[in-house]
Order: structure tokens, then C-alpha cells, then sequence
């Protein structure tokens, strides 16, 4: 393993992080307080409790989430296209450095970035409430299983895009709506049976309840399916990347 090849990666594309703070830190902080005021203040005053948690309380898990799959997927999309774009990326396909190395300097990076902005959203979050973490060790390994699996994703779309439009696509067009309609602001138990059973068709759905669970004991699905539905995702998109690096698929073209 090229230990020095994977550290150079993961320190050129974290020294990008400190290149945007603005965008990169700052502004999905300054997203989260203003989520705070809009949906704890507005919808708060008209429910006080989901399933025994204060509203403000319960949409916690859900508004790190958000920054958590949106930013993953950015900065892994990103950090592998730019390359792409420049057409760096054959100076690295020619170093003596595996596929597995590309991608867990680039991967690595992208879901250390994507953690830390989650632990600072929980940080500010504990600014305007109390929170307590009930498992805090499945709320890491949530994290951090997350970060990973949709950085990997991010790094695929960062392969498949062939425009800095289509980059943006997924996410804004699919990840986003997903992650609003997959219980980040509700319990999808206050949904009607109907709507109800056409939302458990929605994957974040799953993380977003595991995730919660690991906070307060509360989730609407059971957690072993929510813990199997993410591993099933990781293993998913691992697939797709040793698949484009057997292929060279957008790689060599």
C-alpha cells in the first residue's frame, strides 16, 4: 500500500476545505441555524412533541443528515472531476498509485470534511436546544458510515458527470427532495398508510430513522434494517467504482 501516494490525495484535497471555508464550513452552519429558527420556531409553536422528543430536538438527526449527504457528495464529486476537467487526472492514472489508493485518498478526504461538518452542526444545534445522545456510539458509526457510502456515491457521479451542470444534477434534482421527503422534519408515522408505504420506497428514509434511533431510542423503522439498507448502499457503490476502474469507464476517454 502507497501510504505516501493516499496522504498526499487526502492533504491536497483538504487543504481545498480551507481554501472555501466560506462555502465549505460557514454556510451549511448558517443553513442550520436558519432551519432552526424557520422549522423550530414556525412549526414548533404548533408541535411541541414527536413520540415524547421536543420538535426542536427531533429534527436534529434530520438537519445533520442533510448537510451530511449533500456535502459528501460534493466534495467527493468535485475533488475527482476538477482532475477530470484540468486533465490532471492522467498524470495521477500514470503514477504508481492503485485504484484503491485514488480512492480512499479522495473518498477519505471527502468523508473526513463531510464528518466534522457534522459534528459542527450538532454543535450548533446544541446551541439553541439540550440534546441528549442516547447510543453515541452508533450515532459515530452512523456517521461515519454515511459520510462514507455517499462520498463514494459523490465520487461516482464526479466520474459519470461530463459538465459542471450534470455535477449538480443528482444532487439538487434527487439527493435533496429525497432527504426532505425521507423524514427529516416529520415522523413518516404521521403520514397517512397510504403515503406512508409509498415513502418507505425513499432509501434515506432508512438513515435518517437509524440515525435518529441512535439519539433517542426512537425510530420509525427498525434499526437493523436501517444498519442493513446503508451497508447494502456502501456495498453498492463499491461495486460501481471497482467497476469504472476495471473498465476505465470516463476515465481513459
Amino acid at each position: 500500500m502507497n501510504f505516501q501516494a493516499i496522504r498526499a490525495i487526502y492533504v491536497y484535497e483538504m487543504s481545498r476545505t480551507r481554501r472555501t471555508l466560506l462555502q465549505s464550513i460557514v454556510s451549511p452552519i448558517l443553513s442550520t441555524a436558519l432551519y432552526f429558527v424557520v422549522f423550530g420556531s414556525a412549526i414548533g409553536s404548533r408541535i411541541s412533541h414527536v413520540g415524547g422528543v421536543s420538535y426542536g430536538a427531533f429534527i436534529v438527526p434530520g438537519l445533520i443528515m442533510l448537510n451530511l449527504l449533500t456535502q459528501s457528495i460534493s466534495n467527493a464529486s468535485f475533488g475527482i472531476y476538477f482532475p477530470r476537467f484540468v486533465g490532471t487526472i492522467y498524470e495521477i492514472l500514470s503514477a504508481p498509485v492503485s485504484a484503491v489508493e485514488i480512492v480512499i485518498g479522495y473518498v477519505g478526504a471527502s468523508a473526513s470534511k463531510s464528518i466534522v461538518l457534522g459534528l459542527l452542526t450538532l454543535a450548533t444545534a446544541a446551541l439553541f436546544i439540550n440534546i441528549h445522545i442516547l447510543h453515541p456510539f452508533w450515532m459515530l458509526a452512523f456517521l461515519v458510515l454515511t459520510s462514507v457510502t455517499f462520498s463514494l456515491f459523490g465520487f461516482v457521479i464526479g466520474i459519470w458527470a461530463d459538465s459542471f451542470e450534470k455535477l449538480q444534477l443528482i444532487p439538487l434534482l434527487v439527493v435533496t427532495p429525497l432527504t426532505f421527503l425521507g423524514g427529516s422534519f416529520y415522523s413518516i408515522d404521521m403520514l397517512p398508510p397510504f403515503w406512508r408505504n409509498v415513502t418507505l420506497i425513499n432509501p434515506v428514509v432508512y438513515l435518517i430513522s437509524g440515525f435518529r434511533w441512535s439519539f433517542y431510542g426512537l425510530s420509525d423503522i427498525n434499526v437493523g434494517i436501517s444498519l442493513g439498507m446503508t451497508l447494502l448502499f456502501l456495498v453498492l457503490c463499491l461495486g460501481i467504482v471497482v467497476w469504472i476502474f476495471k473498465t476505465g469507464y470516463r476515465l481513459k476517454s
